[in-house]
C-alpha cells in the first residue's frame, strides 16, 4: 500500500515561524489604530466665566491617564494642574485662585502667560535702531512681566482641538502698536497640548510689523506635594553652570557667574531649602542654560518630591530659566483650604535673560518683521 505524501514537519515549523514573524512586524491597520484611540479616554468640558464684565472660556481637559489641566482664555492661564502621586492619588500641583474673576488682579502672576517681555527691564527703558522706548513700570522703577496690563490680563480668542493622542487649546491675541510702550503690532499664538502620556506642551509664536522685543513664558507656581507642605523639601536639579547675579532691585549686573562653590549650584539634586538662607531674599535668579536661543529643546530642570513620588522634567528651547522660590507669597491668599505663604510654590520660567535689551552680551530678544518668534516649553510628569 502506498504511503500518503505527508508534508515534512520541518517545513510546517518553518511556516509557523515565518507566519508569527510577519504578524509581529506588520503595520497597524486603520481598525487597530482606531481601537488604540478609543482606549485613550479624553474628556473636555468648556464653559464660560465672567471676568471684568466680559466672558472668558474655561477649558477642563482630562487625558484618561490621571492628568487634568484647566486653562483660562483670560491671561493664557493654567489655573489647575492635577497629576497622580506614586499611590495613584490625584491632586492639584499648581497654585491658583479659587474664583476665576480674581485673576484680574493676580499680583503674583499665578499660572499666567507673561509678555510681551517676561521678567524685568531696568527702568522700563531700551533702545532699538537708535530710537528710545519707555515701557510702563510696575515693579518699583522697573518693568516686570509686560507691565501692569500685560498678557496675563488680556482676553485671548481660544479654540479646542483634539488629535489622536493629545488634546490642544489654541489661543490668539493681537497686541497693538504702543501697548504698554512696546513698538509694533504683535500677533501672538499660544498652543497648550496635553498628551496621553502625561506631558504638558506649550508653544508660543509671534510676528510683528515693526522691530520689537519679545520674551514670552509660562509663570506657573508648582508644588508637587499638592500644597500639603511648602517646596523647601523638593529636590531640584538645574542644567546650568552659570547664572546672572542681580542688584538689589533684581536687575542682572551683566555678569555671567559660575555656580560652582555657591548656593546657586543645582547641577546635582539639592533640596530647595538646603542653602536658601545663604541667598538674601531667596532664589529669584536667571540660570544660563545656553549662550543663545538655538531652537533645540534642552532638558533644563528636574523637580522631585520624595514623599509623594511626583517627578517633573522641564524642557525648553530658550537660553535661560528663572528659578523663583516663591519669596513674595505673603499668606494673603487661600485657595481650596491651602494658604499661600512664603515658599508654598516655586517657579521655573524658561526665558531670554532679564534686561536683555540693555545687555549686548546677553542673547538678543529682538524680533523683526518677516521673522517668527517661537518658544517651546514641555513639562513631563511621572512618579518614582
Amino acid at each position: 500500500m502506498k504511503k500518503p505524501n505527508l508534508f515534512p514537519l520541518s517545513k510546517i515549523v518553518l511556516l509557523l515561524i515565518v507566519g508569527i514573524s510577519w504578524n509581529c512586524t506588520s503595520p497597524k491597520t486603520e481598525e487597530t489604530q482606531s481601537e488604540e484611540k478609543e482606549n485613550i479616554q479624553f474628556k473636555v468640558n468648556i464653559k464660560e466665566v465672567a471676568i471684568k464684565d466680559q466672558k472668558a472660556k474655561v477649558f477642563q481637559l482630562s487625558n484618561g491617564n490621571g492628568m487634568e489641566v484647566e486653562l483660562l482664555s483670560f491671561g493664557g492661564i493654567i489655573s489647575k494642574l492635577k497629576v497622580p502621586d506614586k499611590d495613584g492619588n490625584v491632586e492639584n500641583i499648581a497654585l491658583g485662585y479659587e474664583n476665576p474673576a480674581d485673576y484680574d488682579t493676580n499680583q503674583y502672576f499665578l499660572g499666567a502667560s507673561v509678555g510681551r517681555y517676561a521678567n524685568r527691564i531696568a527702568k522700563g527703558k531700551f533702545e532699538l535702531d537708535g530710537e528710545s522706548y519707555q515701557l510702563a513700570t510696575n515693579n518699583g522703577a522697573n518693568h516686570l512681566h509686560g507691565g501692569p496690563m500685560g498678557f496675563n490680563r488680556k482676553f485671548f480668542d481660544a479654540e479646542y482641538i483634539e488629535g489622536d493622542h493629545s488634546m490642544k487649546v489654541k489661543m490668539t491675541y493681537v497686541s497693538p502698536d504702543g501697548e504698554e510702550g512696546y513698538p509694533g503690532n504683535l500677533e501672538t499664538t499660544i498652543t497648550f497640548e496635553l498628551t496621553h502620556d502625561n506631558k504638558l506642551l506649550i508653544e508660543y509664536t509671534a510676528e510683528t510689523d515693526k522691530p520689537t522685543i519679545v520674551n514670552l513664558t509660562h509663570h506657573g507656581y508648582f508644588n508637587l506635594s499638592g500644597m500639603q507642605e511648602d517646596v523647601l523639601n523638593h529636590e531640584l536639579t538645574l542644567s546650568a553652570d552659570r547664572y546672572t547675579p542681580v542688584d538689589q532691585s533684581l536687575i542682572p549686573t551683566g555678569e555671567l557667574a559660575p555656580v560652582s562653590g555657591t548656593p546657586f549650584d543645582f547641577r546635582e539634586p539639592q533640596t530647595i531649602g538646603a542653602r536658601i538662607a545663604d541667598v538674601p531674599g531667596g532664589y529669584d535668579h536667571n540660570y544660563v542654560v545656553k549662550d543663545k536661543a538655538d531652537g533645540e529643546l534642552t532638558k533644563m530642570a528636574t523637580l522631585y518630591h520624595p514623599a509623594s513620588g511626583r517627578h517633573m522634567e522641564l524642557y525648553s528651547d530658550a537660553p535661560g530659566v528663572q528659578f523663583y522660590s516663591g519669596n513674595f507669597l505673603d499668606g494673603k491668599l487661600t485657595t481650596d483650604g491651602h494658604t499661600y505663604s512664603k515658599h508654598m510654590g516655586m517657579c521655573l520660567e524658561p526665558q531670554h535673560f532679564p534686561n536683555s535689551p540693555n545687555e549686548p552680551s546677553f542673547p538678543s530678544p529682538r524680533l523683526d518683521p518677516g521673522e517668527k518668534y517661537r518658544h517651546r516649553i514641555q513639562y513631563h510628569f511621572g512618579v518614582k
